[in-house]
């Protein structure tokens, strides 16, 4: 290999994955990480509202009114005109550089950049204007991805790049090879009031006057009663390797890679730690409907368990979850809860619904195999769904879902 600098993260490393037959022990599969990067001036340049653009990499879905905002990961939002649900239209796209998350408040549309919170008025959804812009208050926004084997980089540590990302691949590798490089580097590190919806893997909350969002490490909170002026006030420490975040009345849910931590926002600017429950490691989104948090845990695709499941969490006494019952899945990501109607996206094995009525007892409702799923937002009337570059939409009736309709994000 050329000069390129190979570390281990502070995870235990992976067993061997697969073996040559030819000479056994000899290569295993192992998951290689890659800076994804772009230059400092693309950063501080990095928002603009364009004409409507082919998604790369399909993302969260957030809808407010009649619009739905589909993030193309670290690139941007795609803006989209849903007041016909059976023929939704692209209207706009909102470069953002590092973008993954937003959220919407009386018309004042806020997104992540990297680091920086940017905000932006979207009352004339065709004259979008970019209003404010706070630097340097999302401090650990990137996220590393820890179940990583090899991190590889070329030019860490330019002062021209910023990272926006990591790609995670799996490659074949020269068992001899790696352990070679394990200590070469260790790891661095007041009219009604309008908002939008978002998903179970949103990291965008906004409850009230305040907008929280979690990094990797903290619940960051900004005062946003004078919606063009967030305030950013005093950053919560609130765990590792956090993902998502979920409210119900004053308690917010956050899932992590570890476990579900719940906190209290009786006192808004001031989350207080209530009580967690752990689950070992995998990806973790969570919702919570009556008496119990719902949970899908991704594992054997980079996320550190080998398992995949549904679990339901009993939270009937907030101070002490318990779990109840689990369901087997195969690659869940997001999912909502609406009127005893639970949706979990099963990734490439589909969209499975089910009953909720007698909870933790759930009834299969229907399975749409022939989709790849990834987020996944109950609305009053119906439902809206994003898989492998498709919006999908669905109207409910009392037993099943049927297709309004399927656009094309490309």
């Amino acid at each position: 290999m050329n000069s390129i600098k190979i570390f281990f993260s502070c995870c235990i490393v992976f067993g061997f994955l697969s073996c040559s037959e030819d000479d056994p022990g000899k290569y295993a599969d192992y998951l290689v990480a890659r800076p994804l990067t772009i230059t400092l001036q693309e950063f501080k340049n990095g928002v603009e509202v364009v004409n409507p653009q082919p998604i790369a990499e399909s993302g969260k879905i957030y809808a407010y009114q009649d619009y739905i905002f589909v993030n193309d990961k670290f690139k941007g939002v795609h803006v989209i005109d849903n007041s016909n649900p059976a023929s939704p239209r692209k209207v706009a796209f909102i470069k953002i550089a590092g973008n993954v998350d937003i959220s919407v408040k009386n018309n004042f549309l806020y997104a992540d950049s990297l680091t920086d919170l940017i905000v932006l008025d979207i009352s004339d959804i065709n004259n979008i204007q970019i209003v404010n812009r706070l630097q340097n208050v999302l401090r650990d926004n990137v996220v590393w991805p820890l179940e990583a084997d090899i991190f590889e980089y070329d030019d860490w540590g330019n002062p021209d790049n910023v990272l926006i990302g990591w790609e995670v691949v799996t490659e074949r590798r020269l068992v001899d090879e790696v352990p070679q490089r394990f200590d070469d580097v260790m790891m661095a590190n007041a009219a009604e009031n309008s908002v939008g919806q978002g998903g179970s893997l949103a990291r965008f909350k906004i409850v009230a006057d305040y907008l929280y969002a979690v990094d990797s490490h903290s619940i960051n909170i900004f005062e946003i009663s004078d919606l063009a002026n967030p305030v950013d006030m005093e950053d919560v420490y609130a765990g590792f390797d956090i993902e998502t975040i979920f409210n119900r009345g004053d308690q917010l849910f956050l899932g992590s890679r570890s476990g579900m931590y719940i906190y209290d926002i009786t006192e808004p600017s001031n989350p207080s730690f209530i009580s967690e429950f752990q689950h070992g490691t995998a990806c973790d989104p969570v919702v919570v409907d009556g008496d119990y948090a719902y949970i899908t845990l991704r594992g054997g695709n980079g996320c550190g368990a080998t398992e995949s499941g549904l679990f339901l969490v009993d939270i009937s006494d907030i101070s002490n979850p318990s779990l109840t019952a689990s369901y087997p899945m195969e690659e869940p990501y997001g999912l909502g809860i609406k009127d005893n109607k639970l949706f979990v996206c099963d990734g490439s094995h589909g969209l499975r619904v089910y009953d909720t009525t007698n909870v933790p007892e759930l009834v299969a409702l229907q399975h749409f195999e022939d989709i790849t799923t990834f987020d996944v937002i109950p609305l009053q009337d119906h439902l809206l769904l994003v898989g492998e570059g498709t919006l999908y939409q669905y109207s409910y009736n009392d037993v099943s879902l049927e297709l309004i309709s399927s656009m094309s994000l490309n």
